[in-house]
Order: C-alpha cells, then structure tokens, then sequence
C-alpha cells in the first residue's frame, strides 16, 4: 500500500494502521541505511528523522569531528532531498544566502535585473556553525524557515518543498560568535546534542573509515514520499492524555505560570506555543517511526529536552549556581515519567 492521500480513510482505523506501517518500514529502511555511515549516533539520527517528519528544522549542538556535516549528507541521500551547504563565517552576507539581483545588459543596449538564486533554494540546506556570522545574515534565514519563501526587491520567491535546513553550532568556541536571537531558536522544532560515541561504535567507526573502501550511503525513500509521510503525521490521532501531559508540562516551564520552585527562582523565561506544537508534531512522528498508530506520554517525555532545551534561558542566579535547563527540564518531566 502507498502513502498515498487518496486510499487512506481517516475515518478508518484499518487503513491507517496499514498507512503507518507501511511508512514505518520504510523509516526503517532509511534508520538502517544512516547507521551504516554515522556510527554510535542512534538518538542523533532518530531525532534527525523526527525533526524532518514532523516538517521541521533541526539544531545540531557537539564538539568539532562528531559527524554531524557527514550526518545532514548522508540524510539528504538517503531521503532523496537535493542538499546544499552553507559553511557561515562572519564576512557571510545575507545575499550569499538568498540570492541578490544583478543588473544585465540586453539586446539594443537595454538594461534589466535578473535575479539570481542563492544556495537556500534546495531541499535541505546545511547551516554549519550558525553562530559564526552576523545577526544580519542570520536573519536571512528567519522568513526562509517561517515561511518557505524569501524576498529580494519586493518580490517573493517561493522555496522548493519540501524545505528544511539543519544547522550546526560548536558549544566550545565561542569567541568571534554571535548568539542566536530567541526569535530564530524557537523557529527550530528541536535542539539535537551530539554526544561522543560509546566506545564499541568508536571501534567500528575506527576500522570502518580507515580501510580501502569507504561505506557509502545509499537512497531510502524520495521527496515525495517524505512529504507523504509528514502528512500523514499531522493525521494521527492523539489522545487527551496526550493533549493535557502536553500542556501541562510546557505551561509548567513558564516562570510566571508554573508552581515548581525550581522554574520560579531559575527560569528566566520559558517556552512558548511554538513548543507545544513541536511536541506534538513530534509525539507523532515518534510513534510512527515505531509503527504506532497514535503517540504516549513517554513519546512527550523523551522528546522534551530537544523541544524544549533552546526555548528557555536560565536567569544569572541560576547560571552562578551552576544549574543547568537539563535539569530543569528534568524536574518538568518527572511526574509523566
């Protein structure tokens, strides 16, 4: 059976079952293929997939030389998406970006604007160490991953579909960086920390990329069938358990809302809509991965440090005394656990 839009009744259970495992088969296919060239990096690569399942942009945090370049590759060959990277430093102009007009001369000596495309006109563009060029070619991102479409002269030009950009950033370095605003953090569906590989799969990924031949990726599923599988996420039901744990725990990381101490003395500020829509799109797509039918209140547990981690700030108390948002998160999610 297809993803197709046209077979799947919503209102019956059956075909949509067949739909979600159908879709799970193929994600699978597409897990086993990612884990043949990214070693160790299980969750990276699960929270990679939902990101982009759930129609989303992805934040990759980790030290230099964890793979995260060869991971956002590896994903646009195994997805079929046409990949595209942009390695941001801080002379990078929004129109290196987006694309600027230039001015041509014609026939009969008449002059005209053309413009022409930057590298944000793909299906998945690479960011690589974001925080490396100025707000101002930062922001030339924001209405690209708001609105899938940027500006140039007062003229709109539509991305290609789907879209999604993926973008890295080195918690060590920070100096010659600029933070991200608040604004353009929330519009990524999830902050993914990549840890360093557990020492079995440092092994295998020491034998594997030092020989003759390197492993290489191989295609999975197509754009299209991407696309159909992230309409069929927003199609699966959820329940109220589902609904209530949602907002009871973004709601609870409020400062001005929440009855946990530890939020009302450490939080700056907490997270906001945006956040419940990304655990919900997400507990979905979770579920789907998986084969399930409709998300848990585990699948919100597991997700809420990577929605939730980049759309809260501590205040200066919080940071002197070396309190952390894992923590806190932590201490949100403790009574669904």
């Amino acid at each position: 059976m297809t993803l197709s839009d046209n077979v799947v009744d919503p209102s019956d259970p059956k075909l949509l079952l067949d739909e979600v495992e159908a879709a799970g088969q193929r994600l699978a296919t597409a897990r086993e293929r990612l884990g043949r060239v990214i070693f160790g990096q299980k969750q990276v690569i699960d929270l990679s997939l939902i990101t982009l399942l759930s129609g989303g942009h992805g934040l990759l945090v980790g030290v230099p030389g964890l793979a995260k370049t060869r991971l956002v590759e590896t994903l646009g060959t195994v997805l079929g998406l046409q990949e595209r990277r942009v390695q941001f430093t801080p002379d990078l102009m929004p129109a290196d970006i987006i694309g600027s007009e230039v001015l041509e001369d014609g026939d009969g000596g008449r002059r005209s604007f053309r413009y022409i495309k930057g590298p944000v006109f793909c299906q998945l563009l690479m960011a690589d160490e974001i925080n490396r060029a100025s707000p101002r070619t930062q922001s030339a991102l924001l209405q690209a991953m708001q609105e899938q479409r940027v500006s140039v002269a007062g003229q709109y030009h539509p991305l290609p579909s789907p879209f999604h950009v993926l973008a890295t950033q080195n918690p060590l370095e920070q100096e010659g960086t600029y933070p991200l605003p608040e604004a353009q953090l929330d519009r990524f569906l999830m902050q993914i920390d990549v840890g360093y590989p557990e020492l079995d799969a440092e092994r295998r990924m020491l034998i594997a990329t030092t020989g003759a031949a390197d492993e290489k990726a191989t295609q999975a599923m197509t754009a299209a069938e991407l696309q159909q599988a992230q309409r069929l996420v927003r199609r699966l039901p959820v329940g109220d358990s589902v609904v209530e744990a949602i907002l009871k725990l973004v709601r609870s990381g409020r400062p001005e809302e929440s009855e946990d101490a530890l939020v009302k003395d450490n939080v700056a500020w907490g997270p906001g809509p945006r956040a419940s829509q990304a655990l919900m799109l997400a507990s979905r797509a979770r579920a789907m991965m998986e084969g399930r039918l409709a998300p848990s209140v585990d699948d919100v547990v597991a997700l809420a440090p990577a929605v939730l981690r980049h759309r809260m700030a501590l205040n200066f108390a919080a940071r002197a005394e070396g309190v952390t948002i894992d923590q806190v998160i932590a201490k949100l999610c403790a009574p669904f656990a």
